[in-house]
């Protein structure tokens, strides 16, 4: 048989051991949470086959003894979601698990595709023409709908049909998180975890690095100056054309679904802007700070000498994809699962590519806010007669069938194949908040030797699974490829770069979000001042204009929301 460390790398050799070395308190302290969670969940497989009304109604496994059909709204994604050929949206591995142990069925009555989701809610909730199970994408729809008393009080389903191991992981992210759907002290809906995804990478060519001759970078200045002689050299250019340097959005700051953003170079400068900041025992909205002014003079340095794309500012998300899957340009900041999109695709056309992720600027969010910008919500239609069904659905999906469940590979296995999240029948993720990096530090420890393979949950045997067959040379498929290079490669960067999830800080019921025209405010200066069509002491006058045009108020507004900040 083939060393299972044929294709490793010899420093992700290196950053498996240090990993697992530094880890063992993490893992001892995890796999006591876990074991003292599943004492908890004591019914078997047998009891939950064989519920009854009352039984369903007030555990998180119990099967109800009939058929429960429920309505969904549906996001679709691309592609079917990347589901297996013959899988829909009502019959997949996740509805038909949910079947077997609940006995429930969804039925999508409303489906709208990712990209037109939140309009097609906002539609729904106008017309009070709600199904019976929606996710909604932010709080100002939840509240509409909490206080047109449109949504179930959850508070009860949440007590009683909640694992254990589910309500660990909301804990993990402190009690904010679901005060944040409290409302006069009722639980109005479930809250997506925003598992931490961690900083941003700089992803590289390493077959143009290899051609030029250069070697790897230490520093984000080294990366930048990397890309400088892509540029200078024509990398991935054919008659005519002008190379293209750094990919990079013109939103400039992402989330945590989106590529292409320049966080890091924020990051090297202490910056945050887009979110909120405790400066100096304040409440600051981070992109009116010093430390953002900074950034952007140096942003403008990098435009200046043609590492950053010169045509960044007409770049749509799409075209920015299209970039990399064409081997247009050699150099973008992603995160960790990045293999997954886009690169799977570059992988399928050109195996010669070959892009690597560096862990260049360490972060610092002590001081920065969540606003839940990025969650999402789970909420009921006030009047179902089964409320209790959403906990059911988590705890199955995010606890039985990853922990305990013996007869749900199906399932476990749609991780490696990519399947996305909006198959699932509540487009939402429910994990602890350091779950990226403690999968990648099990997997680890198994192929280290320290820890056996059984030990591994179902989540984490799919992903291992996947990589070890890519390391042994069974397999080449882009699904396998892509979960070595992301579980192992990409976040083994960030854990031998000795990252760390920091608790989140979340800003009290007002969430701070930033008005429509303030937002394009920001954006058109930041552009003008990268690009040079503004100079940098031009910022002074936005920061004024800012507070002058409803900044003020709001940041007002938000030190009375969180006064002990």
């Amino acid at each position: 048989m083939k060393s299972k460390w044929k294709k490793l790398p010899v420093v992700l050799i290196g950053i498996i051991a240090i990993a697992v070395c530094g880890c063992s308190n993490d893992l001892q302290e995890l796999n006591q949470k876990r074991s003292s969670a599943a004492k908890e969940n004591t019914e078997s497989t047998e009891t939950v086959r064989t519920g009854t009304w009352e039984t369903a109604a007030q555990t998180p496994y119990g099967a109800y003894p009939e058929l429960v059909t429920y309505t969904l709204g549906q996001m679709s994604g691309a592609n079917n979601s990347n589901l297996p050929d013959g899988n829909t949206y009502d019959d997949n591995a996740y509805t038909r698990y949910l079947r077997k142990m609940l006995n429930i069925q969804n039925k999508s009555v409303y489906m709208e595709r990712e990209d037109r989701y939140d309009e097609f809610v906002n539609i729904l909730v106008k017309d009070q023409t709600l199904p019976d199970v929606l996710v909604v994408s932010d709080r100002e729809t939840l509240k509409e709908l909490v206080d047109n008393d449109l949504v179930e009080d959850l508070s009860e389903v949440y007590e009683n049909c909640t694992s254990e191991r589910i309500k660990e992981m909301f804990e993990s992210y402190g009690s904010g998180l679901l005060d944040s759907v409290r409302f006069n002290g009722k639980l109005m809906a479930i809250p997506e975890t925003v598992t931490d995804h961690g900083p941003r990478l700089m992803w590289l060519r390493k077959d143009w690095m290899d051609k030029l001759g250069l070697e790897d970078p230490k520093t984000l200045e080294d990366a930048f100056d990397i890309v400088e002689k892509f540029v200078q050299n024509k990398m991935g250019t054919e008659d005519g054309e002008d190379p293209i340097g750094l990919a990079c959005d013109t939103d400039l700051v992402g989330t945590t679904s989106s590529n292409y953003s320049v966080d890091s170079v924020f990051d090297k400068f202490g910056a945050s802007p887009q979110r909120w900041v405790n400066q100096n025992g304040k409440i600051v909205y981070g992109s009116v700070t010093e430390e953002t002014k900074n950034a952007l003079s140096y942003l403008h340095e990098l435009y200046e000498r043609g590492v950053l794309d010169k045509n960044f500012a007409l770049r749509a998300q799409n075209n920015l994809r299209d970039l990399v899957i064409d081997g247009k340009c050699g150099a973008f900041f992603g995160l960790w699962w990045t293999p997954n999109n886009p690169l799977m695709d570059v992988y399928e056309t050109d195996k010669e590519a070959n892009w690597q992720p560096f862990y260049l600027q360490p972060t610092d969010w002590q001081n920065v806010y969540d606003t839940f910008q990025d969650n999402k919500y789970v909420v009921v239609r006030k009047g179902y007669e089964h409320p209790e069904i959403v906990m059911k659905i988590i705890s199955v999906l995010f606890d039985y069938s990853r922990y305990e469940a013996k007869d749900a590979d199906e399932v476990n296995d749609y991780f490696a194949l990519n399947v996305e999240p909006t198959a699932r029948p509540l487009v939402i993720n429910v994990d602890y908040n350091e779950a990226t990096f403690q999968i990648t530090k099990d997997i680890q420890s198994v192929m280290s030797g320290m820890r056996k393979e059984e030990d591994l949950s179902a989540i984490e045997k799919s992903y291992y699974d996947a990589a070890e067959k890519f390391i042994q040379g069974r397999s080449e498929t882009p699904e396998d490829w892509a979960a070595y290079e992301s579980r192992l490669v990409a976040v083994g960067r960030l854990i031998e770069g000795n990252y760390r999830s920091t608790a989140k800080r979340y800003l009290d019921d007002a969430d701070g979000e930033i008005p429509k025209s303030l937002q394009q405010l920001e954006k058109d200066t930041f552009i003008q001042i990268i690009m040079g069509v503004k100079p940098i002491t031009y910022f002074d006058t936005f920061v004024q204009e800012w507070y002058e045009q409803g900044g003020e108020e709001l940041t007002e507004q938000i030190r009375r929301s969180n006064p002990g900040e």
